[in-house]
């Protein structure tokens, strides 16, 4: 799992995790430490929130799983749904729907042989395109370098089972993250959060607003927690910290891409103050689709959430559809009705997806009392996003240009994506009236 980029020896490589787990509050070894190991081998390989790779590590173990698919890389996936089928799986959310599917009443009558293969057959044509969709980065696997960069900023490594790991991250089913990076202090546990976020070009109202907002859920000793970026995410860490309560800023790419560059020193402050959280590894930078795919942790972090101010299109309508498929409390700010900054607040508590915020105590209230007892009721399987959100639709839209067309193999090389999936998500894409295709290929509308 191991290339020879970072030019570590073993040893090296040992005692950099030693050092990232042991400020995680945890030691590493025997098969543990193969565990963690492949858990940041496969956060190198995938984008975030990737069901796919989530369902195999639930079902087989991260170091089985890492070791599986590459082998599958010349081998094929046969092998690997073997061995879902073997664990009573299918390859995944979707491969499980073929396989009902696919199966039905004929299938009963079937013999046990027949119903393996069948299913083994389904999980195998599910696998396809997540290989597909993986196998440059598996070719270019280096877990030393990612080891390096992470011991080199200083940050913790933590994983599923540790003390430290938000048990509201667990609520993300298998689109939760794989191994999450922090710098800071852990602050998450044993104490109701409250996420504050909205426009990055915030109005003054807006401000003053987030602003006694953070103060409440401060007073009443809740964690703030939004994505570090300009607006209205930066007035909550500020008043957060101002009152001298932790705050968590959850980043889109590596725990040292520290973004916007505006905001260094203050996200700084809140390493000191709080703590900074990325799935990515270290190195990863941010980009469109990994601030959407961010904007799910924010919502599992927290007991409640605050939408202040949101245009028609914010990113933190994104948040709020993540809350709300998490079974989470909605706050909405209204705002003068002539205000284009508040035209998405208004939507969600026209369509009864958010509370409307009466007075500032009220989130952090219903956060405490929620903590205090309500259990918060989230499912087993969390769809992530909309047609219009998803991530791979936002891909391949942000790689288009608006007046030049970009033929489909240049959209794929640009997006990350494999050739099947960029033709599926633009197909989606079109459906929703975000791009067309002409001679020559594709362009935004």
């Amino acid at each position: 799992m191991s290339g020879t980029g970072a030019g570590w020896s073993p040893s090296d490589r040992d005692a950099a995790l030693g050092r990232l787990r042991a400020s995680a509050g945890r030691s590493t070894g025997g098969d543990e430490h193969d565990e963690v190991l492949a858990r940041v081998a496969w956060s190198t390989v995938v984008e975030p929130g990737d069901s796919d790779a989530g369902h195999l590590v639930a079902r087989l173990g991260a170091g089985r799983s890492i070791r599986a698919v590459l082998e599958a890389l010349d081998a094929g996936p046969l092998e690997v749904a073997e061995m879902l089928v073997g664990a009573g799986a299918g390859a995944g959310a979707g491969a499980g729907a073929g396989v009902r599917g696919s199966t039905g009443s004929a299938v009963r009558s079937c013999d046990e042989d027949e119903i393996r293969e069948r299913l083994v057959e389904s999980a195998a044509t599910a696998l396809v395109p997540a290989l597909a969709r993986w196998r440059p980065r598996l070719l270019r696997l280096d877990v030393d370098a990612v080891l390096a960069a992470a011991s080199a900023v200083g940050c913790a490594l933590v994983v599923p089972g540790d003390r430290d790991w938000p048990a509201g991250i667990d609520d993300l089913g298998p689109h939760a993250p794989l191994v999450l990076w922090r710098r800071g202090a852990p602050c998450t546990a044993g104490r109701p959060a409250v996420a504050v976020v909205g426009s990055r070009a915030n109005t003054v109202l807006g401000a003053e607003a987030a602003a006694e907002i953070t103060s409440a859920a401060a007073d009443a000793g809740c964690v703030v927690v939004s994505g570090g970026a300009h607006g209205i995410d930066a007035v909550a860490h500020r008043v957060a910290m101002a009152a001298g309560a932790p705050t968590v800023a959850v980043l889109a790419g590596g725990i040292d891409q520290l973004y916007p560059a505006a905001n260094t020193a203050m996200l700084h402050a809140v390493a000191e103050h709080g703590a900074l959280l990325a799935e990515c590894p270290p190195g990863t930078r941010p980009s469109r689709w990994r601030f959407l795919a961010r904007n799910r942790l924010i919502a599992a972090l927290a007991t409640t959430t605050v939408i202040v101010e949101a245009g028609a299109r914010s990113g933190a309508l994104n948040t709020a559809n993540h809350a709300g498929q998490l079974g989470r409390t909605v706050f909405a700010v209204p705002g003068p009705y002539s205000s284009s900054a508040s035209v998405g607040c208004h939507r969600l508590i026209a369509d009864r997806r958010a509370e409307i915020v009466v007075q500032p105590r009220d989130p952090a209230e219903t956060a405490v009392r929620l903590w205090a007892g309500e259990r918060i009721v989230a499912g087993a399987e969390v769809p992530i996003a909309g047609a219009r959100t998803d991530p791979e639709v936002l891909r391949v839209v942000d790689a288009l240009a608006a007046r030049r067309r970009t033929p489909l193999d240049e959209v794929a090389r640009r997006s990350g994506l494999s050739l099947a999936d960029t033709t599926d998500a633009l197909a989606l894409a079109e459906l929703q009236g975000l791009v067309q295709q002409g001679p020559g290929g594709w362009t935004t509308t």
